[in-house]
């Protein structure tokens, strides 16, 4: 974060200093004749103009202090100087600076009286100085305009620009956040339906499954039955699928610690097909690196719903390949096909859009389709090299 603080006081130091350079430098060039003819009158104003273009850069709690002390040495100027030849101050931009930061920083009450100050210096430097000013009145009501009035007023002018921008960036931040909070609370309502519709539906009926399996297969004779094989493979099925509603329940309630499967539980999830009766094997090819969490999932979900479809519609034995390659990670899953296959367009095309949607997402390549006796589905995602 930038140090605005530090910016800030460099920045009146400056102005200050660039102050502090033009008028004495003006007062030099006016009033070369008179520092010889009123000696240390002139020195003290010149002197006393740099005190005060030296007190711009202090804090601006003091701003009123500050433009009284330029109004004191506008208006006693003359007084100090032969005015002869007209009068010659030594703070003609400092006191501009003055009214400035007396308008700006200062509440109503201090910044009128600073403004008053200002004036009535401004009005008796004029008077006393003699000349053309002091006998027309219009001359004095512009000096006193220019000098005094109209720095005040730029001052007041950008405070209240500065605090009406503020109020509209706060309503903008605070309308934002109300907006967010909307859709976050929406969201939540969402998810937290969802999640119950999950729990009270789905899951009972899964864990009804599960039971009943159990209970089927304890009401068999002992043996290595095909029926008894199925049951089991029902049951490791429900369990798996709870399981995974448990995921996905944490997920939906927000909960920071609920975990999803991927990669690392890619072999319970081909031991589950084989319990199932589908003859699956795994093969992994090239050095496993770490992926992205999103796409470790992604890659699960995609398997998952590959031997899925391969239980419903296809036969064993079932090849899961992974390959870790340098600049891309490819999964191809591929099946055999049962002769007396039918055509199931809706779930097939409802899984496939889903994979493809996947893929899409990390800027993947899918395909997929028979080839011979066999269905193959093959995703490729681009990865950083190592």
């Amino acid at each position: 974060m930038p140090d605005i603080s530090g910016s800030l006081r460099r920045q009146s130091l400056l102005v200050a200093l660039v102050c502090i350079v033009c008028d004495a430098a003006l007062f030099g060039l006016r009033a070369q004749a008179q520092l010889g003819e009123t000696g240390w009158r002139a020195w003290a104003v010149l002197l006393g103009g740099i005190a005060v273009n030296a007190a711009l850069a202090g804090p601006a709690r003091y701003s009123g202090w500050v433009a009284l002390a330029h109004a004191l040495l506008f208006a006693g100027s003359p007084l100090l100087l032969c005015t002869c030849q007209g009068y010659v101050v030594g703070n003609n931009a400092g006191i501009l600076i003055a009214g400035y930061r007396a308008g700006a920083w200062l509440r109503p009450k201090p910044a009128v009286l600073a403004l008053l100050a200002l004036l009535a210096g401004v009005v008796a430097g004029c008077i006393e100085g003699g000349g053309r000013t002091a006998s027309d009145w219009r001359l004095i009501a512009i000096s006193v305009s220019v000098s005094g009035l109209l720095p005040w007023l730029v001052g007041r002018y950008t405070t209240a620009r500065r605090a009406y921008i503020a109020d509209l960036e706060r309503e903008a931040d605070e309308r934002r956040q109300h907006e967010e909070e909307a859709v976050r609370r929406a969201v939540t309502e969402e998810r937290t339906t969802i999640a119950r519709d999950l729990h009270d539906v789905i899951s009972h009926h899964v864990s009804a499954i599960g039971v009943h399996a159990g209970a089927a297969r304890l009401g068999l004779p002992d043996g290595d039955s095909p029926v008894r094989k199925s049951l089991g493979a029902v049951e490791s099925a429900s369990r798996s699928a709870m399981a995974d509603l448990r995921r996905l329940l944490d997920l939906l309630h927000a909960e920071t610690n609920a975990e999803q499967p991927g990669l690392d539980n890619l072999d319970e999830l081909v031991e589950t097909v084989r319990a199932a009766g589908l003859p699956t094997r795994l093969t992994l090819r090239g050095e496993p690196r770490e992926l992205p969490g999103s796409l470790d999932v992604a890659l699960y979900r995609i398997a998952q719903e590959a031997l899925t479809n391969a239980l419903r519609h296809g036969t064993g034995p079932v090849e899961v390949e992974l390959t870790h390659g340098r600049t891309e990670v490819v999964l191809t899953v591929t099946s055999g096909l049962r002769p007396d296959r039918t055509t199931q367009k809706e779930h097939a095309h409802r899984g496939l859009a889903g994979i493809r949607q996947r893929v899409t997402l990390f800027g993947g390549q899918v395909s997929y389709g028979e080839t011979g006796e066999h269905w193959q589905l093959r995703t490729t995602f681009p990865v950083e090299s190592t």
